[in-house]
C-alpha cells in the first residue's frame, strides 16, 4: 500500500531540492496531491499513483523550474492536470499565473484545485495555445513536454512579451530538435540540464528562448 501523502514527505522533497523556504506551504502541496488522488479514482488524470512518485514527478519536477521564472505574469501552456502551473502558483503567490489547456476534463480539475486551495493568483483558461489572444503578453511562458521546440515557438511566440522568456521543459537532450530552429527566426536559446532529486535517472533539460534584438514580435 502506498504511503500517505503528508507534509513530512513534501518537506523532505523540498529540502532535497534546496527549496526549504516552501516548508510552510507544504500543506498546500499535500492537499493538491490528495485532490489529484481523489479525482484519479473516477477519471484518469495521471498514471502516477504512488505517493513518493507523485511528490517527485508532480511537485519537485515542477518546482525545478521555479528559479527560472521571470516577471509578474506567467502562463503554463498545455498545463494538463495543472503541472507545472499549480505547484508554481503555490510556491509564488506574488506572481499571476494562467494555466491554459484545451482538455476540458483536466482543466475542470485545475479549476477545482484553484478554488479548493484559494489560489487567488491562478486562473484556468480553456483554449488552444495558438488560438489564445490575451490582452497582454506574458513575462514567462512555460511548457512541459508539449511539442518539439520549433513547433512550440509556432504556437506560443505570440504569448511571449517583448522582453519575455519561453521556458520549454524537456526530457532528453533536445540538441537535435534545436538544430532545426531557423537562425533568422528572431530567437536565441540556451539549454540547462536540471537535476530533480529522486529522478536522477530521468534526463531533464530546460530550453530558454528569447527574442534577439530586432527579431520579430
Amino acid at each position: 500500500m502506498s504511503r500517505p501523502i503528508d507534509t513530512e514527505l513534501i518537506r523532505a522533497g523540498l529540502s532535497s531540492l534546496g527549496q526549504r523556504d516552501l516548508h510552510e506551504r507544504a500543506d498546500l502541496f499535500v492537499r493538491l496531491l490528495e485532490e489529484l488522488r481523489r479525482w484519479n479514482a473516477r477519471m484518469n488524470l495521471t498514471a502516477i499513483r504512488d505517493a513518493e512518485d507523485m511528490v517527485r514527478s508532480h511537485i519537485m519536477d515542477s518546482l525545478a523550474v521555479r528559479s527560472f521564472l521571470e516577471g509578474a505574469r506567467v502562463i503554463d501552456v498545455g498545463t494538463g492536470a495543472g503541472f507545472p502551473g499549480l505547484p508554481l502558483a503555490i510556491a509564488e503567490p506574488g506572481i499571476e499565473f494562467e494555466l491554459l489547456d484545451s482538455h476540458g476534463r483536466k482543466l475542470a480539475f485545475v479549476q477545482h484545485v484553484i478554488g479548493e486551495l484559494g489560489l487567488g493568483n491562478a486562473t484556468a483558461v480553456n483554449s488552444r495555445a495558438e488560438d489564445y489572444a490575451p490582452g497582454k503578453r506574458f513575462d514567462t511562458v512555460v511548457a512541459r513536454a508539449l511539442a518539439p521546440t520549433p513547433r512550440l515557438l509556432e504556437v506560443t511566440a505570440h504569448l511571449v512579451g517583448e522582453d519575455g522568456v519561453l521556458l520549454a521543459l524537456k526530457g532528453k537532450d533536445p540538441a537535435a530538435e534545436l538544430e532545426t530552429i531557423d537562425v533568422s527566426s528572431g530567437w536565441q536559446y540556451d539549454v540547462t540540464e536540471l537535476t530533480v532529486p529522486g529522478l536522477e535517472s530521468h534526463a531533464r533539460h530546460l530550453v530558454r528562448l528569447r527574442r534577439t534584438t530586432g527579431g520579430e514580435t
